[in-house]
């Protein structure tokens, strides 16, 4: 026979206020039931590396343990292994970047970058202006440090400068303490910042002395179009962060920011208080990755493979949604941004889905204030095209159910006037894919 418990904190009361501000991870927090055989998971962005030539990597891994092996498993500078720093160099010079070791540090995964940056920029109150909607996780990582996060208008060529430059001016000067974008196919919604906007966020960002904040984990993930260059090859002020995560193994937890020497001394203290060092065997494995395996043939192949299913996905959103269900059109990376009928809070209907065995983040986790209540992100990076399909399948069920109870409340009139109206749309209104109704 079970038992149950109830666990009592001994500490209630003693932990510092900063805990009742982080946000909890969607992602995280559906693991465990996207680790059921029977859930297909849209929820999480998790790169596949079936195609890294895994006989060739555990050779070149016992190559570096026996030739590095002293270094490869002991500390290291802050910074990172000027190696390793190089390496990076390298593949930046490729976009346009041109950096130098000293331009940059090494970090344990992008996201103890955001960490950082929120450490050193962010006081309690201090705004932040980011796409809406914008990162999940860029949200919680600042959440620590109470910002006020106001999303700035975005469409299908990303950030609105228009808008972006309204929000600056009431501020004023100096009045924002960070710029976060996501340029290219942006997460959550796929969305890639055309040229001319890049150019003029960096005007903006420079005449309104506020740090623009590139985050780049998907720039090498494009499946149509052409290369857009980043925003710091337009202006040494960018702070810009990469990492090894999408075009080699998320395992390694490595990644990089570029900045002016002024923040990088900031963020190095940030990362001796947090981890001393970042681990130099990731780093020997990751610099002989890109010096000895033909690693842009296995890009290649993981771009053919993300692009088939996208177009999965894309081609049975299509076939399956009526107009009253919008999407966007991602030329690269993981996300598709999906919004139903206003209605719709796709926070309540996840356990629906879950029962019918398919996981996506519902929006209200990417925004700071509960918009997004409609939308939600499904990610196609992982799932094969065959289970693609099923799971929207699935998915066009839960909402197709939720439709026909909406439908029926409305002809009982147990429904109030403005939902209504809503409903006697359906089929003639395309809502934005943008669109952020409030709950």
């Amino acid at each position: 026979m079970g038992s149950s418990r109830i666990a009592f904190d001994p500490w209630e009361g003693s932990y510092a206020p900063r805990m009742e501000h982080l946000r909890r991870s969607a992602v995280r927090d559906l693991f465990a039931a996207i680790s059921r055989p029977d859930v297909i998971g849209l929820s999480g962005g998790s790169p596949d590396i079936s195609s890294l030539p895994l006989d060739e990597v555990s050779e070149m891994a016992a190559r570096a343990i026996r030739e590095e092996g002293v270094k490869a498993l002991q500390y290291g500078g802050s910074e990172g292994r000027v190696e390793m720093r190089e390496t990076v160099c390298r593949l930046l010079a490729e976009d346009g970047i041109d950096v130098t070791p000293d331009d940059l540090i090494l970090t344990a995964g992008s996201q103890q970058a955001l960490d950082f940056l929120g450490r050193m920029f962010v006081s309690p109150g201090d705004v932040v202006l980011c796409e809406g909607p914008t990162y999940l996780g860029a949200l919680q990582a600042l959440s620590a440090y109470e910002p006020r996060i106001v999303c700035v208008e975005m469409d299908e060529d990303g950030m609105v400068p228009e808008a972006l430059e309204e929000r600056l001016r009431e501020l004023g000067p100096r009045g924002a303490k960070l710029i976060y974008t996501i340029p290219n196919f942006q997460n959550p919604t796929g969305a890639t910042l055309s040229l001319e906007r890049r150019r003029r966020i960096v005007e903006l960002a420079r005449a309104y002395e506020v740090p623009l904040v590139e985050d780049d984990p998907y720039g090498r993930l494009r499946y149509e179009g052409e290369h857009v260059p980043p925003m710091r090859s337009m202006d040494d002020g960018v702070i810009y962060l990469g990492t090894t995560s999408k075009i080699f193994a998320p395992g390694l937890r490595l990644a990089w920011m570029v900045a002016p020497r002024p923040v990088l001394a900031r963020a190095n203290l940030c990362l001796q208080g947090a981890g001393l060092c970042v681990s130099a065997l990731s780093q020997v494995m990751a610099e002989r990755y890109f010096r000895e395996v033909d690693w842009r043939s296995v890009m290649e192949r993981t771009r053919a493979v993300y692009r088939e299913r996208r177009d999965a996905m894309l081609d049975a959103l299509a076939r399956t949604f009526g107009p009253e269900v919008r999407w966007t059109w991602p030329k690269g990376g993981f996300f598709v941004w999906l919004t139903l009928p206003p209605y719709f809070d796709t926070d309540q209907i996840l356990s629906h889905a879950l029962r019918r065995g398919v996981a996506y983040v519902p929006g209200t986790n990417c925004y700071p204030d509960e918009r997004g209540a409609s939308s939600m992100r499904i990610a196609f990076c992982y799932e094969t095209p065959e289970r693609i399909r099923e799971a929207i399948a699935r998915l066009a069920d839960v909402v197709s159910d939720r439709m026909g109870l909406y439908r029926a409340f409305m002809a009982a009139g147990a429904l109030p006037e403005e939902p209504a109206r809503a409903t006697r749309q359906l089929g003639e209104h395309y809502p934005s894919p943008f669109a952020t109704e409030g709950k």
